[in-house]
């Protein structure tokens, strides 16, 4: 096993990897900005470097500067968490040029993921259904205008690289089709340095289901169920939860089956998520992968009780996995919130000093953070500051726990989502399981 391993990251997730290691019996260095010298995750870890200022050019982007700490604290791999360099294949394959490992992908596969009409194209080859759409980049508004109206009406446009929400833009009439083609264009050069763009069919009200894939090298791939990621605002996920509620045992099988099939084709060795959108009627049509470790993957945790950050560091030491596909069992459900540093109503950002900590307990409950009374919250980096997972035998007893839950916690000094997440909580739609990615957009909380 790894001796040593570098975080290329910050936070709660640096700190979710620094616990994971030393369970592993790994030492670890921590790397962080001129600003984040407070940070736990620079406390807790076994050696920390400071590898520039705060801007995330200067710091945490900076390639450079993370591979000479590596080097000079005698690191052996690098883990990039999620964000940042998680998914940049020129990081993945300058690690591996410097011969260090990263905890993460082939390049290759980061790569061909990352380009999503390559995905689509790969995913398909392996039997997985998608939404009707262009095989190729759409170079032109009038080539757009042709395959919009021959998909029909509503389309998408998508930026064929990067993600988040940025350089996607829905389309529901052949005038409005020019100025929304152009901006999600601009959207995805300025985002992603690269305007490419595609279409395809727009799917009304659907559930974004993604499923957890498990990868070593000896050409192993598992998966570990789905989760349900629907309640967002701007395609930004805020509450996620496993299992999908609205699943049945025959579609399941059918979703997880395709996931692993479709990771299998690409020789995927490493913790991933193929991303889903699911329609009314229980089709489901594949969106995207993911080739790191999400923000939600504590929710999959509670569910099957395996610790998918010792198992992505274990598959890149080249360890087999230790668990077979009939080893994995789902007991019980997961709610997981995202709690932010932002005014609950208007979402603004709420940078500060902290004024009081208090965070939930009790059965069921976990909290993923690494925020503590009087850290000041840095206005530089995401907004998130926690994770609070609660898990329960049933749905609608973890919607009670997580009530019970947010209802202790206690952030003071600055805003924070708490309360936005209650409303939630005691929405009937939620309760009843009654959303779609456009919830947030029509419900009045």
């Amino acid at each position: 096993m790894f001796k040593k391993i570098l975080i290329a990251n910050r936070g709660e997730i640096a700190l979710r990897i620094i616990r994971a290691c030393k369970e592993l019996g790994i030492r670890t260095v921590a790397v962080h900005s001129d600003a984040d010298a407070d940070s736990l995750h620079a406390k807790i870890a076994d050696e920390s470097i400071c590898i520039g200022r705060a801007p995330s050019s200067e710091s945490y982007l900076n390639m450079k500067a993370i591979i000479s700490a590596a080097e000079v604290t005698d690191a052996e791999a690098i883990h990039p968490g999620y964000g940042f360099l998680a998914e940049n294949a020129e990081f993945a394959e300058i690690c591996q040029n410097c011969g260090l490992t990263f905890i993460g992908p082939t390049p290759e596969n980061i790569r061909l993921m990352g380009d999503k009409i390559a995905a689509r194209q790969s995913v398909v080859q392996a039997g997985v259904p998608i939404l009707p759409g262009t095989k190729e980049n759409v170079p032109s508004v009038d080539e757009a205008q042709k395959i919009a109206e021959q998909i029909g009406f509503p389309v998408i446009v998508k930026a064929t690289a990067g993600g988040g929400g940025k350089g996607m833009k829905v389309v529901h009439s052949p005038a409005s089709l020019p100025n929304l083609f152009a901006t999600a264009r601009a959207e995805a050069r300025s985002s992603f340095g690269n305007p490419d763009v595609y279409i395809e069919k727009f799917c009304e009200k659907p559930r974004h289901v993604e499923v957890q894939i498990l990868g070593d090298k000896h050409g192993n791939v598992i998966h570990l169920g789905e989760r349900d990621c629907s309640i967002q605002r701007r395609h930004q996920k805020l509450i996620e939860e496993a299992p999908c509620p609205v699943l049945n045992a025959s579609t399941r099988k059918k979703l997880c089956d395709c996931a692993v099939g479709a990771a299998q084709a690409i020789g995927y060795t490493s913790a991933g998520t193929m991303e889903f959108l699911l329609d009314s009627s229980n089709n489901f049509y594949f969106m995207e992968m993911n080739t790191r470790v999400q923000v939600e993957h504590p929710v999959t945790e509670m569910v099957t009780g395996i610790d998918i950050i010792k198992e992505q560091i274990r598959s890149a030491y080249g360890e087999p996995l230790r668990y077979k596909q009939k080893d994995v069992k789902i007991r019980g459900h997961a709610i997981e919130c995202r709690i932010n540093a932002e005014d609950p109503e208007r979402f603004s950002p709420s940078p500060g000093k902290i004024d009081g900590y208090h965070p939930p307990g009790g059965l069921g409950v976990r909290i993923d953070s690494a925020v503590y009374d009087q850290y000041t919250v840095l206005p530089y980096y995401d907004s998130m500051i926690a994770k609070l997972i609660v898990h329960a035998d049933t749905r609608i007893e973890a919607i009670k726990r997580m009530e019970r839950a947010l209802d202790e916690f206690i952030i003071g000094g600055i805003k924070t989502t708490i309360e936005f997440h209650q409303r939630i909580m005691c929405n009937k739609d939620f309760i009843d399981g009654d959303i779609d990615t456009g919830f947030l957009e029509r419900t009045k909380l």
